[in-house]
């Protein structure tokens, strides 16, 4: 099971962590990815880390304002959230792969969570 948490109301110019946390399997074995979709519009990938942590990958549109990190001795991803937008605004969604991908192309899609709702607005 996958849950994401952290999501939440916030000024333009904020910031917010998110966190996905994984039960009933150990999330050193499976990469993850945040994807996030707003109202109207396609899902779309923000970060991804690969199953060493060495590898990770963010989308143009977030590179210097959000931060992907893991802590597997909690078995729970992150996503720092920095300097948000009003166009941040978007349920946010956590999935896990098991062998990946994480390229910069192409994120984890197994196992998802139910999404967390950030609104960015004054």
């Amino acid at each position: 099971q996958v849950v994401e948490s952290g999501g939440g109301l916030v000024q333009p110019g904020g910031s917010l962590r998110l966190s996905c946390i994984a039960s009933g399997l150990k999330l050193d074995y499976y990469a993850i990815g945040w994807y996030r979709q707003a109202p109207g519009k396609e899902r779309e990938g923000v970060s991804c880390i690969s199953r060493s942590g060495g590898n990770l990958y963010y989308a143009d549109f977030v590179k210097g304002r959000f931060a992907i990190f893991r802590d597997n001795s909690k078995n729970t991803a992150y996503l720092q959230m920095n300097n948000l937008q009003p166009e941040d605004t978007a349920t946010y969604y956590c999935a896990l792969g098991p062998y990946g991908p994480c390229t910069s192309t192409s994120y984890p899609d197994d196992l998802w969570g139910q999404g967390t709702q950030v609104t960015v607005s004054s």
